[in-house]
């Protein structure tokens, strides 16, 4: 993979044939001309740009776009994480959610993963004096609807198809996806050339 194939690549799927080169330029802003943006300045994109702010989840985005896990994302893994994240389709949406949520990378989303994701968002949210019961409710819940081959793990297979058959659980176990919101707003932003004074706070 190259940077040159990521463009082509990119172009592809966007109405806008010079949307990569914006998408380069706004790197090479955030990056301040360089080659390799850092987890920091990512997540900075994320929350200032895409109003996520779950610490998790936003590690495990910027692991997600990191394909070749060096902790930095280059101009390549930029332009085709985006690709998938702003105009993915349904598979390669399904693919990059369940690899956010497989937090050890094993091909599985464990009992243990579903805790610790609903825990982190969920806990924010409650004022039970002990939530966690809860929760584990809340996973039996999930396993009953989504675990079709009855492991009591969720692999790729049964991600796929719960989301196939009920697409709101595509992020069943936090947000890793715009909200269509920020995303519409965005890619308007892109058109017009003004993406990049939105995320000039990334640089600092």
């Amino acid at each position: 993979i190259n940077a040159e194939y990521g463009k082509q690549w990119y172009q592809r799927r966007v109405r806008g044939k010079d949307e990569v080169d914006k998408l380069l330029d706004m790197y090479s802003a955030i990056t301040a001309g360089g080659t390799r943006l850092d987890r920091n300045k990512f997540r900075d994109v994320l929350h200032n740009t895409f109003d996520m702010t779950d610490e998790i989840l936003m590690d495990r985005v910027f692991r997600a776009f990191d394909k070749d896990m060096d902790s930095n994302l280059s101009q390549e893994e930029w332009v085709l994480g985006l690709s998938v994240f702003l105009r993915g389709t349904l598979e390669e949406r399904v693919a990059y959610c369940f690899n956010v949520y497989d937090m050890n990378n094993d091909g599985y989303i464990s009992r243990e993963e579903m805790f610790q994701m609903l825990k982190n968002s969920m806990v924010k949210q409650t004022t039970e004096e002990d939530p966690d019961e809860g929760i584990k409710d809340i996973v039996e819940l999930v396993l009953k609807k989504m675990d079709h081959d009855h492991d009591n793990r969720l692999s790729m297979d049964d991600f796929m198809k719960s989301v196939k058959e009920e697409d709101l659980l595509l992020e069943a176990f936090g947000p890793c996806l715009p909200d269509t919101k920020y995303r519409e707003k965005f890619l308007a932003d892109l058109e017009s050339g003004n993406v990049i004074l939105d995320v000039s706070q990334a640089k600092s």
